[in-house]
């Protein structure tokens, strides 16, 4: 009677075990979902044409500066040559448009220098987004954890 107990409730918790999987796994692609539809991320080729639009490029000129003033890129520190394409911002601080490109996408939207927006707070929480889901690469780490704090210690029993 005692080993039927024990087999009736190791099923128990295998089925609760199951369960919570499949209930995190719809939570998962509900979420997915729903951020989809919504559009609550953008690529960073979307991203880079709305900097684009916001500050367009241009190519530098030593002999009539073209509106570019600066004589060096304050992220790189290397000086404008002749033709390189530069971005101004709004605040009017120049940069290699490279160099400005990868600071907007890794910082928050600000200038390198003034730390004034570039670009609308929304733009870049959905482009932060858009990183998170591609570094995310889907593995079961997140899963275990919230198994056993459902769980505790009966799911360390059946993965040890």
């Amino acid at each position: 009677m005692a080993s039927l107990s024990q087999i009736l409730g190791q099923i128990y918790t295998m089925a609760m075990l199951f369960f919570s999987v499949l209930l995190l796994e719809l939570a998962i692609l509900v979420r997915g979902a729903a951020c989809a539809s919504a559009r609550c991320s953008i690529t960073t080729d979307q991203f880079l044409k709305i900097v684009d639009k916001k500050a367009p490029s241009g190519r530098y000129s030593a002999a009539g500066t073209s509106g570019f003033p600066a004589a060096e890129c304050s992220v790189c520190l290397s000086p404008f040559e002749e033709g390189d394409e530069v971005r101004k911002l709004k605040c009017k601080h120049t940069f290699h448009k490279g160099c400005v490109d990868t600071w907007l996408q890794q910082d928050s939207a600000t200038c390198p220098l003034c730390r004034r927006p570039v670009l609308p707070v929304d733009v870049v929480v959905k482009h932060r987004n858009h990183q998170l889901r591609e570094s995310y690469d889907g593995g079961d780490e997140e899963i275990t954890i919230m198994l056993y704090a459902l769980h505790g210690s009966i799911y360390t029993i059946y993965t040890s």
